[in-house]
């Protein structure tokens, strides 16, 4: 069923891209938009077409419009085949649909990055001035039901050979910050290490203080009831 505005005529737009942030994202915007009574749209952007995504994005694409189905969203939007800039289209959504609030994620933009270019959330401020922006950063947690890693800490990737060995020191050697996750009951560096790659955030197996292979682990999937 779809929500008509409430006395506050807000409307929530949440923007996710592929990897374990884009639920948390829209587990977020659904909180909001129950506590404000208000409409919520999902949406993701991609510069190639939907037939072309491979079935790791497919998969999220199925997830998300899961999630927006049982949440009672009002659409879920798909931008394939998109070759403007994100800012544009997220502007032109914004617009055509009456948002009042946007959440987005952490990008993987460097801080120098964002000083040559500009960052996406300016972008954004100068294309759409008066909507609210909600920035969510990656989170810091895995989902570990059966308490499995220890709390999370700070740590980096430094390329050796055809791997990646994780440090706890900050050196000119880093390719890669994020947050590292031991398992209990290991005298080794054995878990997950969790960063962003290219703008996804990325969970990979650790053995043994080196990580062999980039490819994302998918722990268990939250579900909103968790949040609440």
């Amino acid at each position: 069923m779809k929500k008509l505005k409430g006395r506050m005529d807000e409307s929530i737009l949440v923007c996710v891209y592929y990897g374990p942030n884009g639920e948390r994202l829209i587990q977020r915007g659904c909180k909001i938009a129950n506590m404000l009574d208000c409409p919520l749209y999902i949406l993701t952007i991609d510069p190639k077409p939907f037939d072309d995504l491979d079935a790791e994005k497919s998969f999220y694409i199925e997830r998300w419009k899961q999630l927006a189905e049982q949440h009672n969203a009002e659409e879920f939007i798909i931008r394939d085949n998109e070759k403007r800039p994100v800012t544009k289209v997220i502007a032109e959504i914004a617009r055509d649909k009456h948002i009042t609030q946007i959440i987005l994620g952490q990008t993987a933009q460097s801080r120098w990055e964002q000083i040559a270019r500009g960052s996406v959330i300016n972008s954004l401020l100068r294309e759409i001035p008066f909507i609210d922006l909600h920035i969510i950063s990656v989170a810091r947690s895995l989902k570990d039901e059966e308490g499995q890693f220890e709390k999370g800490v700070r740590a980096y990737l430094v390329k050796e050979g055809d791997h990646y060995r994780v440090s706890f020191i900050h050196t000119k050697d880093v390719e890669f910050e994020g947050i590292f996750f031991k398992e209990h009951g290991t005298d080794f560096n054995n878990g997950i290490f969790k960063f962003m790659k290219n703008k996804e955030t990325l969970q990979v197996h650790v053995t043994d203080d080196f990580i062999h292979d980039l490819t994302n682990v998918d722990m268990t999937l939250e579900t909103y009831d968790d949040i609440q």
